[in-house]
This record gives C-alpha cells, structure tokens and sequence, in this order.
C-alpha cells in the first residue's frame, strides 16, 4: 500500500497529513510554534524551531499511522504560508529570526515605493502588491537598517525554502512560493531584475526557481535512518498555503471564488489571466504556468478571535483554547445580526487588502450604553467577516463569481460559515472534515504520480457536500452596517497614521516600565 504525505508550514503551527491514493485521511498530526512580537510593527519566528516541530511530528506520524501499517510513502509533498524572509550565512545557518507576512517594519519603504512609477511597474511584472508584507520590501529594510545581516546573507530564504535545505541540502524555491516575493516576474518566470536591483541583491543570493511538482532533493542520510524512510523517497517541492487551498477547494476555472480563514484570510480566484487593477489592490501568484491563483488577503483573521479569546474568554484549562473559542461563539449566538449597531475595525495586524494601509489600527464603534460582552464578541466575528466581504467584494468588479466556498480551522466553524453566507448573500459550500490546504497538497501529489492526468481534473473530483444558505433578513441587516464599515476603513487614514506613530514613539516607554 502508497501513501503520500503533506507537510503545511502554517504561520502558527505545522500539519502534517497522510493520505491513501484515493485521498481518505490515514493519519494527522499537528503542532504549534510562537510568533514574537517585540516591537510594535515586528512579526517574527524561530527557524529551527519550525524545523523541529516539522521533523517531530512527522516523526511521529510515521511512527503510529505509517510503518506499523506497512505503508510506502509515495511522496512527501511541502506547502506554506507566503511573503516569509530568512537571512542564512554560507552555512545555511540562519542569521537571526524569520521575518513573516505580518510583519510591517517596511511601511515606510512601501509608502515610498507604492507612490512611484518603479512601484506600479514592479507590481505588473511580479503580480505582488507593494506592501510590507513582500520579501522585497523586507529585504529592502534589511539593507537600509540591518546592514551587518544583510551584509552576512549569502541566501535569503523563505521558511520552506529553508525546511527544504535542512532536509536535502537544496536551496529551492517554487513558483508560488517566489511569485509572491514581489521578486519574481511572472510572466517571464525568472527572477525580475528591475526588483532585485532594488532591493540590492543578485540572483545568486536567492534559492533557484522551480515548477511545483519538482523533486527537491534526496533526503539526507540522517533523517533517512531517523525517519525509517528509503533514500528513494520523493520529496516534492509543492507550493504555498493559499495555491493549495484553491485547488483543495476544487475552484479551478471561470466563475469559482474560494475564502480561506486561518491565522489570517483571503479571498481567492484560480484561472489562466491575472486580475488587472490600476489600484494595485489584488495579488496574481503562479501555480503553473499560465494558471494564476489571484486574489486579496487580510492580515487579521482567525488570529483576531484568537487573540479577543486569550484577552476576554472563559479558561477552564488554559491551553484549552478551542473550548473557550466555542464558548464565546455561543454566546455571540445570542446577539441579532450587526450585533445592536456596535461595529469593529480588526485591523490589529495593520492591513492588506483592500485598504493596503500598514498602519491601519483595531477599533471598536457604535458603542452605547445597552452592549454587553456578548455584543463584544459577536461584533468581533462580523468585523473579521466585514473585511472578508469587503475584498470579495471588489473581486467581484473583476471576476463573475457564481460559486463560493470556505476552507480554514475558522472557516469551517459553522457559525462563521453562515455568517459568511448572509454577508455575501449567497450559498457558501465547504468540507468541515477535511483540510483544504493539506488536500490540495494530496491532489498536487497525486497528478504528479499520474493518478490525475492534470490539475484540472483533479481539481474537478472535489466535492463540497456542506452547504449554508443565507438568511435574507440578516443580510439586509448586514449591508447597512457594511456601508458604515467601509467608509470607517477608509475614512481613519489620517487617524491610523497619527495613533500607530504614536505607538512607535511610546514604544519605548512602554519596555521601560516592563
């Protein structure tokens, strides 16, 4: 018996997967790894943590579900989250923390870039919204106000890039890993140079492109023996988080639109143009070549409830947080839909798409005399959905969206999906046992095995039996409180850059008293 294996490098956690080759789950594993936060605008995380998290539960996972089976392990297929930066000295040791897609220290590099002819040009060629979000930037930043790491780089890598290397000794980076570096053109499929010069680096000091069913190397002797696992073993490069849950999703083609809630969020279409928008408002990453997964993110997602649920919930164990998480959903349950006029702006992480404003702050609005911790929570929620609906809906001047579904741990949960599915006014399908992201790892795998003769097909073999209607009363509700919401988001940039300047002054203050 064949199985093939996935490994998601997600922005707080690993999840590893085994799939037989009809795509039913044998086995999972799951882990979870910090981010710091040490300055206001910082986001970062430990590499070898990462590492070891990944090689023990994939240690474990073929320990319980795999070898006592007599399972071959056809394949081991990587994903990630994108827009990471790892600096690495000649060794491949890394020279301080990754920087993740959170991370908005460049602002003022992009503020600066965003505004130029070179920016909207760069922003054609690579299909990445100039934001500090983009490698480019974070390479940028390195330069100007790092310069002894920068200096010492001889790679700058992303996370996956760098699991590869601690796995195979290869330095490997794949399309839509690279194509969301701001660094890549994605029309010529090569390293662009207007950015690199930019940025101040030459090809060399990046990892070498590949296609996503590329072989990434051969697993080296130690891990052969620690894992039990021949040397034959493929390990296949594979792509990032948001590619694979697209395809996991089975929206590939005309007409298909796909949300995804994690740590953070988006809204994504899959097809053969790119999204064109003089407002530099979308992404356009490469799976294939000629197949684009295009779209917006939000910085602020799953990772707001999270953080409203470690500040406000209710700990019967504290490392229970799922529990607590439930515990508060039922009582936002409660609450009538627009939560009694109380509003939330999420931007706790600044924001992407569609505002594109770093300095973008979290605000609660509305607020009167008669809210109760319940309206708290369930304005929480909506806020998060509020700036899903709001991307999906200027996707939707671009694209002729006529099916929706939803995939991520937050997605799924179903009162965040019929939530979703007011809000949109819309049917929203889904899939609450299975992980989009891990399954569309599997479905990349397997095409590359040839059980799939394309991407396509594969894609066309996913089903979504869940389906959530929307209410018409609770959408009627939604649009009105939507309308104080955009204009909230876009009508506070003069008030989001005075606070988060302040906040950057007092920093400093602030460690003082710690």
């Amino acid at each position: 018996m064949e199985c093939i294996i996935t490994i998601e490098l997600g922005t707080n956690g690993v999840r590893v997967f085994a799939f037989d080759l009809e795509g039913r789950v044998i086995g999972s594993m799951k882990g979870h790894h910090p981010t710091f936060h040490t300055e206001p605008d910082y986001s970062e995380q430990d590499p070898e943590q990462i590492f070891i998290t990944t090689l023990y539960l994939l240690k474990n996972l073929l320990n319980e579900y795999i070898h006592p089976k007599k399972y071959k392990v056809a394949s081991i297929c990587l994903c990630a989250s994108m827009h990471s930066v790892l600096a690495v000295d000649r060794n491949g040791n890394p020279l301080g923390n990754a920087i993740t897609w959170a991370d908005n220290r460049a602002r003022k590099e992009a503020q600066e870039l965003r505004a130029s002819l070179l920016g909207k040009s760069l922003y054609t060629a690579t299909g990445t919204p100039i934001h500090p979000m983009s490698p480019l930037l974070k390479i940028t930043w390195m330069r100007h106000h790092d310069k002894e790491r920068f200096t010492l780089a001889a790679k700058f890598l992303s996370i996956k890039s760098y699991i590869i290397h601690q796995f195979t000794g290869e330095y490997k980076v794949d399309y839509s890993i690279a194509s969301a570096t701001g660094l890549m053109n994605i029309h010529a499929i090569r390293w662009e140079e207007d950015a690199l010069t930019y940025a101040g680096i030459t090809p060399d000091r990046l990892p070498d492109l590949a296609p996503i069913f590329t072989p990434a190397g051969r697993l080296k002797k130690a891990y052969q023996q620690s894992l039990n696992l021949p040397a034959e073993t493929k390990i296949l490069i594979g792509s990032s988080d948001g590619c694979m849950a697209t395809l996991g999703d089975g929206v590939l083609g005309e007409g298909k639109a796909t949300i995804t809630i994690e740590d953070s969020g988006a809204v994504r279409v899959m097809g053969p143009r790119v999204l064109k928008d003089e407002q530099m408002r979308f992404f356009n990453y490469l799976l294939t070549e000629n197949c684009y997964v295009s779209g917006g993110p939000t910085n602020n997602g799953g990772n707001i409830f999270e953080w409203f649920t470690r500040q406000f919930g209710d700990f019967a164990n504290p490392y229970d947080i799922e529990s607590s998480m439930q515990l508060l959903i039922e009582e936002a349950a409660k609450v009538p839909a627009g939560s009694d006029g109380l509003l939330f702006l999420p931007y706790l992480f600044g924001e992407r798409a569609p505002i594109w404003n770093a300095d973008a702050r979290g605000a609660y609005f509305g607020l009167n005399i008669k809210h109760e911790r319940q309206h708290f929570i369930r304005a929480t929620i909506e806020g998060v959905l509020y700036e899903m609906y709001s991307i999906g809906k200027i996707l939707g001047e671009q694209r002729d969206i006529k099916s929706l579904s939803v995939n991520g741990s937050f997605g799924v949960l179903p009162f965040w999906t019929q939530m979703m599915a007011d809000m949109f006014n819309r049917p929203v399908r889904t899939r609450q046992r299975s992980h989009s992201v891990s399954f569309g790892a599997f479905l990349l795998s397997a095409t590359e095995m040839g059980i799939f003769p394309s991407l396509d097909e594969a894609a066309r073999t996913v089903e979504l039996p869940d389906v959530f209607s929307p209410d018409k009363q609770h959408h009627a509700v939604y649009a009105d409180y939507f309308d104080v919401f955009e204009r909230l988001s876009g009508g506070l940039a003069g008030e989001f850059e005075a606070i988060s300047s302040l906040q950057r002054k007092h920093a400093g203050c602030s460690k003082a008293r710690e």
